[in-house]
Protein backbone atom coordinates (compact mmCIF):
# COMPACT_ATOMS: atom_id res chain seq x y z
CA UNK A 1 0.00 0.00 0.00
CA UNK A 2 1.40 3.37 -1.03
CA UNK A 3 0.70 6.54 0.92
CA UNK A 4 1.93 10.10 0.78
CA UNK A 5 1.96 13.30 2.79
CA UNK A 6 0.59 15.82 0.31
CA UNK A 7 0.98 19.13 2.12
CA UNK A 8 2.11 21.01 5.22
CA UNK A 9 0.97 24.39 6.47
CA UNK A 10 3.41 27.20 7.20
CA UNK A 11 2.14 27.24 10.79
CA UNK A 12 2.96 23.54 11.22
CA UNK A 13 6.35 24.01 9.57
CA UNK A 14 7.12 26.83 12.02
CA UNK A 15 5.96 24.86 15.07
CA UNK A 16 8.07 21.82 14.09
CA UNK A 17 11.27 23.81 13.50
CA UNK A 18 11.01 26.94 15.65
CA UNK A 19 13.22 25.58 18.45
CA UNK A 20 15.63 23.56 16.33
CA UNK A 21 16.21 26.41 13.85
CA UNK A 22 15.66 29.27 16.31
CA UNK A 23 12.90 30.77 14.15
CA UNK A 24 11.22 34.04 15.10
CA UNK A 25 7.92 35.00 13.44
CA UNK A 26 8.45 38.63 12.49
CA UNK A 27 5.54 39.56 10.19
CA UNK A 28 2.81 38.18 7.94
CA UNK A 29 1.04 36.16 10.64
CA UNK A 30 -2.11 36.26 8.47
CA UNK A 31 -0.50 33.72 6.16
CA UNK A 32 -0.19 30.99 8.79
CA UNK A 33 -2.63 28.69 6.98
CA UNK A 34 -0.87 28.83 3.62
CA UNK A 35 0.27 25.36 2.60
CA UNK A 36 3.17 23.84 0.69
CA UNK A 37 1.87 21.10 -1.60
CA UNK A 38 3.91 18.19 -2.94
CA UNK A 39 3.92 17.36 -6.61
CA UNK A 40 1.68 14.52 -7.74
CA UNK A 41 2.81 11.56 -9.79
CA UNK A 42 0.85 12.98 -12.72
CA UNK A 43 3.16 15.98 -12.72
CA UNK A 44 6.15 13.83 -13.71
CA UNK A 45 6.51 13.63 -17.47
CA UNK A 46 7.48 10.60 -19.55
CA UNK A 47 11.17 11.50 -19.48
CA UNK A 48 11.17 11.25 -15.70
CA UNK A 49 11.81 14.95 -15.17
CA UNK A 50 9.94 16.53 -12.31
CA UNK A 51 7.86 19.58 -12.87
CA UNK A 52 8.27 22.47 -10.50
CA UNK A 53 6.62 22.09 -7.12
CA UNK A 54 3.56 24.17 -6.35
CA UNK A 55 2.31 26.21 -3.45
CA UNK A 56 -1.29 26.95 -2.80
CA UNK A 57 -2.99 29.51 -0.66
CA UNK A 58 -6.40 28.80 0.76
CA UNK A 59 -8.09 31.20 -1.64
CA UNK A 60 -5.88 31.23 -4.74
CA UNK A 61 -4.72 28.96 -7.55
CA UNK A 62 -1.37 27.16 -7.02
CA UNK A 63 1.80 28.55 -8.59
CA UNK A 64 4.86 26.58 -9.71
CA UNK A 65 8.04 26.90 -7.62
CA UNK A 66 10.91 24.78 -6.34
CA UNK A 67 10.98 23.87 -2.65
CA UNK A 68 13.67 25.92 -0.88
CA UNK A 69 16.33 28.36 -2.06
CA UNK A 70 18.09 31.69 -1.85
CA UNK A 71 16.84 34.91 -3.40
CA UNK A 72 16.19 34.35 -7.10
CA UNK A 73 13.71 36.67 -8.80
CA UNK A 74 13.77 34.66 -12.04
CA UNK A 75 13.22 31.19 -10.50
CA UNK A 76 11.40 31.81 -7.19
CA UNK A 77 11.10 29.23 -4.42
CA UNK A 78 8.29 28.20 -2.10
CA UNK A 79 10.48 28.99 0.90
CA UNK A 80 12.56 32.06 0.10
CA UNK A 81 15.80 32.19 2.12
CA UNK A 82 17.57 35.54 2.42
CA UNK A 83 21.07 35.50 3.88
CA UNK A 84 23.89 37.98 4.33
CA UNK A 85 24.78 38.02 0.61
CA UNK A 86 21.19 38.74 -0.42
CA UNK A 87 20.76 41.46 2.19
CA UNK A 88 23.97 43.15 1.02
CA UNK A 89 22.68 42.94 -2.54
CA UNK A 90 19.38 44.58 -1.62
CA UNK A 91 21.04 47.27 0.50
CA UNK A 92 23.41 48.05 -2.37
CA UNK A 93 20.53 48.92 -4.69
CA UNK A 94 19.07 52.38 -5.09
CA UNK A 95 15.82 52.91 -3.21
CA UNK A 96 13.63 52.53 -6.30
CA UNK A 97 15.53 49.42 -7.46
CA UNK A 98 15.31 47.90 -3.98
CA UNK A 99 11.57 48.47 -3.86
CA UNK A 100 11.19 46.94 -7.32
CA UNK A 101 13.18 43.85 -6.24
CA UNK A 102 11.08 43.37 -3.09
CA UNK A 103 7.85 43.88 -5.04
CA UNK A 104 9.01 41.26 -7.54
CA UNK A 105 9.84 38.88 -4.67
CA UNK A 106 6.33 39.07 -3.21
CA UNK A 107 4.70 39.08 -6.64
CA UNK A 108 5.93 35.49 -7.02
CA UNK A 109 3.88 34.62 -3.90
CA UNK A 110 6.39 32.55 -1.89
CA UNK A 111 4.98 30.37 0.88
CA UNK A 112 7.18 32.24 3.36
CA UNK A 113 10.37 34.28 3.57
CA UNK A 114 13.18 33.54 6.05
CA UNK A 115 15.95 36.04 6.82
CA UNK A 116 18.89 33.96 8.04
CA UNK A 117 22.44 34.58 9.37
CA UNK A 118 21.07 36.28 12.52
CA UNK A 119 20.19 39.40 10.51
CA UNK A 120 17.47 41.90 11.29
CA UNK A 121 14.79 41.70 8.56
CA UNK A 122 14.66 45.01 6.63
CA UNK A 123 11.67 47.23 7.39
CA UNK A 124 10.55 47.07 3.75
CA UNK A 125 10.34 43.25 3.96
CA UNK A 126 8.24 43.45 7.12
CA UNK A 127 5.83 45.91 5.53
CA UNK A 128 5.43 43.92 2.33
CA UNK A 129 5.00 40.66 4.29
CA UNK A 130 2.05 42.17 6.15
CA UNK A 131 0.60 43.68 2.98
CA UNK A 132 0.72 40.36 1.08
CA UNK A 133 0.04 38.07 4.07
CA UNK A 134 3.32 36.24 3.48
CA UNK A 135 4.91 34.90 6.70
CA UNK A 136 8.32 36.44 7.41
CA UNK A 137 10.72 34.66 9.79
CA UNK A 138 14.10 35.55 11.25
CA UNK A 139 16.67 32.83 11.90
CA UNK A 140 20.13 32.84 13.51
CA UNK A 141 21.32 29.83 11.46
CA UNK A 142 23.63 30.11 8.47
CA UNK A 143 21.52 30.49 5.30
CA UNK A 144 23.15 27.58 3.45
CA UNK A 145 22.67 25.20 6.37
CA UNK A 146 19.08 26.42 6.81
CA UNK A 147 18.30 25.65 3.16
CA UNK A 148 19.80 22.17 3.48
CA UNK A 149 17.82 21.36 6.65
CA UNK A 150 14.50 22.52 5.22
CA UNK A 151 15.05 20.85 1.86
CA UNK A 152 15.93 17.55 3.57
CA UNK A 153 12.86 17.80 5.80
CA UNK A 154 10.44 18.54 2.95
CA UNK A 155 11.95 15.94 0.62
CA UNK A 156 11.45 13.24 3.27
CA UNK A 157 8.01 14.56 4.20
CA UNK A 158 6.76 14.46 0.61
CA UNK A 159 8.39 11.16 -0.36
CA UNK A 160 6.09 8.35 -1.54
CA UNK A 161 5.63 5.81 1.25
CA UNK A 162 5.00 2.09 0.90
CA UNK A 163 3.91 -0.38 3.59
CA UNK A 164 5.22 -3.92 3.10
CA UNK A 165 4.24 -6.94 5.16
CA UNK A 166 7.18 -8.46 6.99
CA UNK A 167 9.78 -7.87 9.69
CA UNK A 168 12.36 -5.17 9.01
CA UNK A 169 15.72 -5.52 10.75
CA UNK A 170 19.30 -4.36 10.79
CA UNK A 171 21.39 -7.47 10.16
CA UNK A 172 25.18 -7.20 9.85
CA UNK A 173 24.79 -3.37 9.57
CA UNK A 174 22.41 -3.46 6.56
CA UNK A 175 18.63 -3.10 6.34
CA UNK A 176 16.99 -6.47 5.63
CA UNK A 177 13.26 -7.05 5.10
CA UNK A 178 12.14 -10.56 6.06
CA UNK A 179 9.04 -11.60 4.12
CA UNK A 180 7.08 -14.79 3.58
CA UNK A 181 3.63 -16.32 4.08
CA UNK A 182 1.84 -15.97 7.40
CA UNK A 183 3.03 -18.50 9.98
CA UNK A 184 6.32 -19.25 8.22
CA UNK A 185 8.32 -18.06 11.25
CA UNK A 186 9.36 -14.49 10.44
CA UNK A 187 8.89 -13.21 14.00
CA UNK A 188 10.60 -16.24 15.54
CA UNK A 189 13.57 -15.69 13.22
CA UNK A 190 13.60 -11.99 14.15
CA UNK A 191 13.59 -12.88 17.85
CA UNK A 192 16.56 -15.23 17.38
CA UNK A 193 18.44 -12.56 15.39
CA UNK A 194 17.79 -10.01 18.16
CA UNK A 195 19.18 -12.45 20.73
CA UNK A 196 22.30 -12.70 18.53
CA UNK A 197 22.87 -8.94 18.67
CA UNK A 198 20.99 -7.68 15.59
CA UNK A 199 18.36 -4.95 15.82
CA UNK A 200 14.63 -4.67 15.17
CA UNK A 201 13.28 -1.74 13.18
CA UNK A 202 9.64 -2.71 12.55
CA UNK A 203 7.40 -5.75 12.79
CA UNK A 204 4.44 -6.54 10.53
CA UNK A 205 4.06 -3.22 8.67
CA UNK A 206 7.34 -1.33 8.10
CA UNK A 207 7.13 1.93 6.15
CA UNK A 208 9.45 2.58 3.22
CA UNK A 209 10.08 5.91 1.51
CA UNK A 210 12.29 6.79 -1.45
CA UNK A 211 14.46 9.63 -0.18
CA UNK A 212 16.87 9.67 -3.14
CA UNK A 213 16.98 8.08 -6.61
CA UNK A 214 18.88 5.06 -5.23
CA UNK A 215 17.97 5.12 -1.52
CA UNK A 216 14.89 3.65 0.18
CA UNK A 217 14.57 4.39 3.88
CA UNK A 218 12.68 2.02 6.16
CA UNK A 219 11.04 3.05 9.44
CA UNK A 220 8.45 1.85 11.92
CA UNK A 221 4.95 3.32 12.40
CA UNK A 222 4.75 5.01 15.77
CA UNK A 223 1.96 2.68 16.96
CA UNK A 224 4.16 -0.40 16.40
CA UNK A 225 7.41 1.01 17.80
CA UNK A 226 9.38 -1.53 19.91
CA UNK A 227 6.77 -4.31 19.62
CA UNK A 228 7.10 -7.77 18.08
CA UNK A 229 4.37 -10.42 17.79
CA UNK A 230 5.60 -13.95 18.41
CA UNK A 231 3.18 -16.85 18.11
CA UNK A 232 2.73 -18.48 21.49
CA UNK A 233 4.17 -15.49 23.36
CA UNK A 234 1.87 -12.81 22.00
CA UNK A 235 3.06 -9.18 21.85
CA UNK A 236 6.46 -8.55 23.42
CA UNK A 237 8.32 -5.26 23.95
CA UNK A 238 11.77 -5.79 22.50
CA UNK A 239 13.20 -2.63 24.07
CA UNK A 240 12.07 -3.64 27.56
CA UNK A 241 13.32 -7.23 27.16
CA UNK A 242 16.64 -6.62 25.40
CA UNK A 243 17.42 -2.94 25.98
CA UNK A 244 17.73 0.14 23.77
CA UNK A 245 20.52 -1.41 21.71
CA UNK A 246 18.05 -3.99 20.31
CA UNK A 247 16.05 -1.28 18.53
CA UNK A 248 16.99 0.74 15.45
CA UNK A 249 14.94 3.77 14.40
CA UNK A 250 15.51 3.48 10.65
CA UNK A 251 17.78 1.91 8.03
CA UNK A 252 18.20 2.03 4.27
CA UNK A 253 16.72 -1.05 2.58
CA UNK A 254 19.50 -3.13 1.02
CA UNK A 255 18.14 -6.70 0.88
CA UNK A 256 14.87 -8.65 0.95
CA UNK A 257 14.87 -12.23 2.26
CA UNK A 258 11.80 -14.22 1.30
CA UNK A 259 11.12 -17.27 3.50
CA UNK A 260 9.33 -20.06 1.62
CA UNK A 261 8.40 -23.62 2.64
CA UNK A 262 9.98 -26.13 0.25
CA UNK A 263 9.86 -29.87 -0.13
CA UNK A 264 12.79 -31.98 -1.30
CA UNK A 265 11.81 -31.63 -4.96
CA UNK A 266 11.79 -27.83 -4.80
CA UNK A 267 15.08 -27.79 -2.90
CA UNK A 268 16.75 -29.82 -5.65
CA UNK A 269 15.54 -27.34 -8.27
CA UNK A 270 17.45 -24.41 -6.74
CA UNK A 271 20.60 -23.16 -8.47
CA UNK A 272 23.42 -24.62 -6.36
CA UNK A 273 25.96 -22.05 -7.56
CA UNK A 274 24.12 -18.73 -7.55
CA UNK A 275 21.30 -19.56 -5.16
CA UNK A 276 17.97 -17.77 -5.62
CA UNK A 277 18.98 -14.16 -6.24
CA UNK A 278 16.49 -11.92 -8.06
CA UNK A 279 15.35 -8.29 -8.11
CA UNK A 280 12.13 -6.89 -6.66
CA UNK A 281 10.63 -3.53 -7.53
CA UNK A 282 10.08 -1.34 -4.47
CA UNK A 283 9.01 2.26 -5.15
CA UNK A 284 10.31 1.90 -8.73
CA UNK A 285 13.75 0.81 -7.52
CA UNK A 286 15.32 -2.65 -7.92
CA UNK A 287 16.10 -4.24 -4.55
CA UNK A 288 17.99 -7.59 -4.38
CA UNK A 289 15.85 -10.46 -3.08
CA UNK A 290 16.91 -13.90 -1.86
CA UNK A 291 14.52 -16.82 -1.35
CA UNK A 292 15.51 -18.92 1.67
CA UNK A 293 13.92 -22.39 1.89
CA UNK A 294 12.33 -23.20 5.23
CA UNK A 295 12.82 -26.89 5.98
CA UNK A 296 13.61 -29.06 9.02
CA UNK A 297 17.24 -28.89 10.11
CA UNK A 298 18.03 -25.50 8.53
CA UNK A 299 19.35 -22.86 10.95
CA UNK A 300 17.69 -19.75 9.52
CA UNK A 301 19.39 -17.23 11.81
CA UNK A 302 22.87 -18.32 10.69
CA UNK A 303 21.69 -18.39 7.07
CA UNK A 304 20.32 -14.84 7.46
CA UNK A 305 23.65 -13.61 8.79
CA UNK A 306 25.48 -15.36 5.97
CA UNK A 307 23.05 -13.92 3.40
CA UNK A 308 23.68 -10.39 4.70
CA UNK A 309 27.47 -10.87 4.73
CA UNK A 310 27.44 -12.38 1.24
CA UNK A 311 25.29 -9.52 -0.08
CA UNK A 312 27.77 -6.98 1.27
CA UNK A 313 30.55 -8.85 -0.57
CA UNK A 314 28.53 -8.92 -3.80
CA UNK A 315 27.93 -5.18 -3.58
CA UNK A 316 31.68 -4.74 -3.18
CA UNK A 317 32.22 -6.70 -6.41
CA UNK A 318 33.04 -10.16 -5.04
CA UNK A 319 30.91 -13.04 -6.37
CA UNK A 320 31.86 -16.40 -4.85
CA UNK A 321 30.09 -18.38 -7.59
CA UNK A 322 32.04 -16.59 -10.32
CA UNK A 323 35.34 -17.12 -8.47
CA UNK A 324 34.50 -20.80 -7.97
CA UNK A 325 33.66 -21.34 -11.68
CA UNK A 326 36.79 -19.44 -12.76
CA UNK A 327 38.99 -21.55 -10.47
CA UNK A 328 37.55 -24.83 -11.79
CA UNK A 329 38.03 -23.63 -15.37
CA UNK A 330 41.67 -22.74 -14.68
CA UNK A 331 42.28 -26.20 -13.21
CA UNK A 332 40.69 -27.93 -16.19
CA UNK A 333 42.65 -25.76 -18.63
CA UNK A 334 45.92 -26.48 -16.82
CA UNK A 335 45.35 -30.24 -17.12
CA UNK A 336 45.12 -29.94 -20.87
Amino acid sequence: MVGITSQISIEDLFNIHKDKLDLQWVAGQQGAKHVIIREEASEINKKGKRKKKTIKKTDKEPKSFSLVGHLNLIHPHQIQVIGEVEVRYLEGLRNISMQDAVVQLFKSKPACVIVADDLEPPTLLKRKSNEHSIPLFACSMNSDKLSDVLHYFLTNLFADMLTLHGVYMEVMTIGVLITGPSGIGKSELALELISRGHRLIADDAPLFSKVAPDIINGTCPQTLQDFLEVRGLGIINVRELFGDSAIKKNKYLRLIVNLQPMDEKNLLSLDRLEGSYSMRKVLEMDVPEITLPVAPGRNLSIMMECAARNHILREAGYNAAEIFVSRQKDIIDSEH
